[in-house]
């Protein structure tokens, strides 16, 4: 039975005006000699070239003047190389050198997909049929370097979406590092990543204390690396330890942005080369208490970091890694609710085949159940989650994602017991989506994603990006999906 797919004529696409200013780096060498000839200037020239800075640049950004300042903060090491540490630097002087340290960086200019839509904490002043949303995107821009950012709009009783114009004063959050790390749980992620074979694992173990902040653990491990300098496996497992402990952070965004302005980059160690596919889910706990949490993967451009952050109000956010076996690679999502009295995740730990997961603590994972595997031809490469489970009265509902021909992506969907979702009760056996001839073409080709759906006035609403280049949606009437997974009803589980 064939379902009937509306797919809308709206188009989200990336715009390249969108900037963010971010820190230009450059060798210690180079940095030197452009702080020296910034130095070297008279101070009406300084005075006459920030001027100009200023007033190129202050409609650009929310406070240019304090990016600068804070960039001109991380040139500590410059400053000691060049012989200024006494030297006392006036305001015009901070925040000139700080502009020569920066550089916009245009989030959205090479992308804008894999999306997933969410209801917004925000329900007031709506009419008939309307519900405030919220939809989240992974942007990429120069060098390929992903990003989460979002927009909000208006669904409205005909399931049009109609989105709010974004803002452009972009923001990146503060990152603020609090965190209070836990040894028992600090050292099992951290022998995942390495055997702890080295002349460093005994001395800094004995160092660490039953609970430490970051600023502790960094003190630890100087300390450590003084004593085991000449030893390589020591070098690897205390830049580990530090790599582990810059993925646990905070972020606060100023409440005078719009949700369209605040990005989330890149700021830890871990996710240098990007923050991919971040899967949102409202979650409602057994205290009927909403919070909003997104996995997603962190990537330095050599290893991936399966990671979870949350919210309640999209304005302050904490994020933390994926400890466990399970947490290996990409595309886990979560439930939005617990499942007796247990966290339950989707996931692909072997790159192929859809699990899942069980666990008492949300960040913690450590065993996984196969669940399906690929049995029609237009998924036989590999299958996935394309984002988390909607609750019906009929089962929980799955997109899914396979991989056929061609290298070609398209979505399906299953259907879940609401009581033991590892039994997969119905499937289509044709996919719900695939790339039509105006999808197909993009930066990577014969590729439909998403990453959450949502239920809307009795339809499914699906966003998906085309071709990782740009993003639209479609819709399905529920009961006529539901109608056809009960029909291609029979126990699927493997």
């Amino acid at each position: 039975m064939l379902v009937t797919v509306v797919k809308r004529n709206v188009l989200f696409k990336p715009d390249s005006s969108r900037v963010i200013a971010r820190f230009f780096s450059s060798s210690t060498e180079r940095s030197i000699a452009l702080f020296n000839r910034v130095m070297s200037l008279e101070k009406k020239q300084q005075r006459d070239t920030l001027t100009q800075v200023l007033r190129d640049y202050s409609k650009r950004h929310r406070s240019i003047s304090n990016v600068f300042e804070k960039h001109f903060d991380r040139l500590a090491d410059v400053i000691a190389h060049a012989n200024l540490t006494s030297h006392h630097f006036t305001t015009e002087e901070k925040l000139l050198i700080g502009a020569y340290f920066t550089m916009e960086y245009s989030i959205e200019a090479a992308a804008f997909f894999n999306p997933s839509i969410m209801e917004d904490p925000d329900q007031s002043e709506l009419g008939p049929g309307e519900r405030r949303i919220i939809l989240s995107f992974r942007a990429t821009g120069e060098g390929h370097v992903s990003s989460v950012v979002f927009r909000s709009g208006i669904i409205d009783a005909d399931n049009e979406i109609k989105l709010d114009s974004p803002g452009k004063m972009l923001e990146s959050p503060k990152q603020v590092k609090n965190h209070i790390y836990h040894k028992d749980s600090f050292v099992s992620k951290l022998e995942e990543m390495q055997n702890g074979g080295s002349k460093a694992y005994p001395v800094i173990m004995d160092k660490l204390t039953e609970t430490f902040t970051y600023e502790e653990l960094k003190r630890y491990v100087e300390e450590t690396r003084a004593q085991a300098s000449d030893d390589v496996q020591s070098i690897v497992l205390l830049n580990e330890m530090m790599w582990l402990a810059s993925s646990h952070y905070e972020m606060d965004f100023s409440v005078d942005t719009a949700i369209s302005e605040r990005v989330i980059f890149p700021i830890a160690d871990t996710e240098i080369k990007g923050i991919e596919d971040a899967r949102f889910v409202r979650f409602t706990s057994e205290e009927n208490e909403i919070t909003y949490y997104a996995t997603y993967t962190a990537y330095n451009g050599l290893a991936i970091l399966p990671k979870i952050l949350f919210t309640k109000d999209f304005y302050h956010f904490k994020v933390m890694p994926v400890h466990g076996e399970v947490a290996q690679n990409k595309g886990m999502a979560l439930f939005p609710r617990k499942i007796n009295g247990q966290y339950a995740m989707l996931c692909r730990i072997d790159g192929v085949n859809n699990y899942i997961a069980f666990s008492e603590n949300i960040n913690v994972w450590r065993e996984a159940t196969l669940q399906q595997t690929p049995i029609y031809p237009w998924e036989f490469v590999q299958m996935g989650n394309c984002g988390s489970p909607i609750e019906t009265p009929d089962g929980w509902l799955v997109i899914t994602h396979g991989v056929g021909p061609v290298r070609e992506y398209a979505l399906g969907v299953s259907l879940l017991d609401l009581e033991n979702p590892m039994k997969v009760i119905g499937r289509l056996p044709n996919p719900l989506i695939i790339p039509n001839e105006t999808e197909r073409e993009g930066y990577v080709p014969n590729v439909v994603y998403s990453c959450g759906s949502m239920i809307h006035n009795d339809h499914l609403i699906i966003p998906y990006a085309m071709s990782d280049y740009a993003s639209t949606y479609a819709t399905v009437f529920l009961p006529e999906l539901l109608s056809a997974l009960k029909n291609s009803r029979q126990d699927l589980s493997v």
